[in-house]
């Protein structure tokens, strides 16, 4: 995540950060170093709200993870278990079909 954009974005301080697909079009080198920093951030108490198609980042990443379908947020839990025990039918679907 080492952008111009981000590093601004950290020197004002916020309490919490939007991310939008923070993986995408990054050197396959630099990929691996997002996880490592979100997680610096989230021990120095920052809030981040992470949008992603990348359903293994998500896993890895997040404290709680959202699935939204057409546009409404259908499921809400910890990775365990919404990867794991995904409660809803949509859910279900999703992560069936990208597997």
């Amino acid at each position: 995540m080492p952008s111009l954009s981000s590093a601004r974005a950290l020197a004002m301080s916020p309490d919490c950060m939007l991310f939008d697909e923070v993986t995408s079009a990054l050197d396959p080198m630099l990929v691996g170093e997002v996880p490592d920093t979100l997680r610096l951030l989230a021990s120095e108490g920052m809030t981040m709200i992470c949008v992603t198609h990348e359903m293994e980042f998500a896993r890895e990443v997040c404290d709680r993870v959202a699935f939204f379908h057409k546009g409404v947020m259908a499921e809400i839990a910890p990775p365990e278990q919404l990867f794991g025990a995904p409660q809803r039918p949509q859910t279900q679907t999703f992560l069936a079909a990208t597997h």
